[in-house]
């Protein structure tokens, strides 16, 4: 029983984990809160629909085009929405963000109804033992693909020229642009990069729940906001640490039978952690200069 729940947490929290690598990465680099995230979750799980059941085409087609799409969708909100108020305050850019937010919330109930669609079942339900507990292949795909992504991910960021730059963007954006950094364009990356991991976070919950809604991602989204803030935004390990934490604290409230206040759980958390460490839990503390 416990060997299943923690087998569930990991499931549960790798999905977190994958998103709130999306929040932390665009926080680091331009200190935005994009919460649009989740519903750019919500397309990816969108466009599975589309291409299993309107047009019947196999799974392994849909687990690679709803990652590119988000990817797409990502770099097109960054262009259209956010990179005109490159110099604009950070609250022009917050209400920005929820506003394209409920654009896209709107703009799927539109066109696609506001009722659930369901997908089938994208991969069998077996079970495989290990260490004497039976794990589902959808949990086991879950969490090796998020721990190759977050491996990828800080590879990336810590060894490779596009990471250095990265890093350069985020400590200082004036100065890299005087050292040559085509600033524009790293943000670019940096948002593609992150609404793609957004995208395997939507095939991957598309696995386990099997439906898409228009307001999927409001909740997903949100709970992922949390852990990067619980693990401390703008920290990739962070990102990966709050989502299990937030992960796990909904199976353990759950299995005490408590299933009704696992949303209110993680909130509790939050504010928790806002009171006695806001910087999160390996976040550091910064000082502003007057």
């Amino acid at each position: 029983m416990i060997g299943m729940q923690i087998i569930n947490g990991l499931q549960q929290g790798s999905i977190y984990a994958l998103v709130a690598l999306g929040y932390t990465m665009v926080y680091g680099i331009i200190q935005l809160l994009n919460f649009a995230h989740g519903d750019i979750i919500m397309a990816g799980a969108y466009v599975c629909w589309i291409i299993m059941v309107q047009l019947g085409l196999p799974v392994y087609i849909a687990v690679v085009l709803a990652p590119l799409a988000c990817m797409v969708l990502g770099i097109l909100i960054d262009k259209i929405a956010y990179a005109p108020l490159r110099s604009s305050s950070r609250l022009s850019l917050l209400i920005t963000a929820i506003g394209v937010s409920y654009f896209l919330e709107n703009a799927v109930q539109l066109i696609f109804g506001a009722d659930s669609k369901v997908l089938g079942r994208m991969i069998d339900t077996n079970t495989i033992d290990i260490a004497g507990f039976p794990v589902s292949v959808v949990a086991l795909i879950t969490i090796v693909l998020t721990a190759l992504g977050c491996v990828a991910l800080t590879l990336l960021v810590q060894k490779t020229k596009l990471g250095c730059a990265m890093r350069a963007v985020s400590e200082d954006m004036q100065a890299a642009q005087l050292m040559g950094v085509n600033v524009n364009t790293i943000i670019s990356v940096t948002f593609a990069l992150g609404s793609l991991l957004a995208g395997v976070g939507s095939v991957l919950y598309c696995m386990a729940y099997t439906q898409a809604y228009p307001t999927m991602g409001v909740m997903l989204g949100t709970k992922a906001f949390c852990a990067a803030v619980l693990g401390g935004i703008g920290s990739i390990p962070g990102a990966v640490l709050g989502g299990f934490v937030v992960g796990f604290a909904e199976v353990i409230v759950s299995a005490l039978g408590l299933s009704l206040w696992k949303d209110a759980v993680v909130f509790l958390l939050l504010i928790a952690i806002l009171v006695f460490k806001p910087s999160g839990i390996l976040g550091t503390t910064t000082k502003e200069k007057v």
